[in-house]
Parts: C-alpha cells; sequence; structure tokens
C-alpha cells in the first residue's frame, strides 16, 4: 500500500490531519484518492509516529515516500503529509495560518471549538485550500467569505411567515 507512484501535479499536501494529544482523530482531509481501509491505517501509523516524537525533536518526518510536517498547538497536532520534493518550510506556514484562521473565527481556537464546530472547522479549510494548495493567501478575504456564509446560513435559519414565504408582504 505504498503512495509511491501517485503523483499528483496539481496537490502538493497529499492530506491534513488534526488529531489530539490522546491520539483522537479531530480532523482529517484527503487530497489524494484512498480507500478508507488505506485512510484508517495512515492515519494510526501517523498519530502513533508523531506522537512518539519528543517535543524538542524537529518537526519533519520522512515517512514512506513522503515528508510529514506537523506541528503542536496547544492540545492539537496539525499534522501535513508533503511530497519529498516539496518546501516543509512552506507547509508549516500553512499549518499556522489554517491556524491563525481557526483563533480569528473562534477567538483562541481549543480542541472543543474543532469538535463542536468542525463543519466550520472543514469550510475555513476549505476557504483556504483547494485541492492540497493555498487557494487564498489573504486571512481577511477567507474570513469575510465564511463571515458571507454565516449571514446567509443565519437568514436561512430565520423564521419567516407563510406570507412572506410566498411573497405577499
Amino acid at each position: 500500500m505504498s503512495l509511491k507512484g501517485r503523483h499528483y501535479p496539481d496537490s502538493t499536501m497529499q492530506f491534513m490531519l488534526l488529531f489530539s494529544r490522546q491520539g483522537k482523530l479531530r480532523l482529517q482531509k484527503w487530497y489524494v484518492p484512498l480507500s478508507d481501509k488505506e485512510k484508517k491505517k495512515i492515519t494510526r501509523e501517523l498519530v502513533q509516529t508523531v506522537l512518539a516524537h519528543k517535543l524538542k525533536m524537529c518537526s519533519f518526518l520522512e515517512w514512506r515516500d513522503l515528508k510529514i510536517v506537523y506541528k503542536r498547538y496547544a492540545s492539537l497536532y496539525f499534522c501535513c503529509a508533503i511530497e519529498d520534493q516539496d518546501n516543509e518550510l512552506i507547509t508549516i506556514e500553512i499549518i499556522h495560518r489554517y491556524v491563525e484562521l481557526l483563533s480569528k473565527y473562534f477567538g483562541s481556537v481549543c480542541e472543543l471549538d474543532i469538535i463542536f464546530n468542525f463543519e466550520k472547522a472543514y469550510f475555513i479549510l476549505d476557504e483556504f485550500l483547494l485541492g492540497g494548495e493555498v487557494q487564498e493567501t489573504s486571512k481577511k478575504n477567507v474570513l469575510k467569505a465564511i463571515e458571507q456564509c454565516d449571514l446567509l446560513q443565519e437568514e436561512a435559519e430565520t423564521p419567516r411567515s407563510v406570507l412572506e414565504e410566498i411573497g405577499l408582504t
């Protein structure tokens, strides 16, 4: 089950995993097509590998035919897999930018924010990354898109009278 030979020219990031210090998966985004069985095996293996690393050690690992880049923020590990020719420092920046976006939206993001608002966490990630590549570099633009989505959602959830529904008011 090697990922070797699976080159996706438009995708630098293969996947992103967020997991707790206890090894509980909180978010996963895959940019390569893999079976659920492969995803579970990779996730289990990587979580164990990253958690076994000491805090003072480098946040880059060579794993199979990929590079693993991870960073811990409070109780969460943000872990990305990139191809071996890709730049680890850019990936660390991408992780940091995603954390900044989450913190701006949630106000100092924590694990519970991800657990109880996972759809928002995915939405923020999708506004920021597309197909494993940065789609929007401006934090302001990403947050504006999220804010607009929130407004649309609020409008859709606001109860309206029957007369409003049929356009008679």
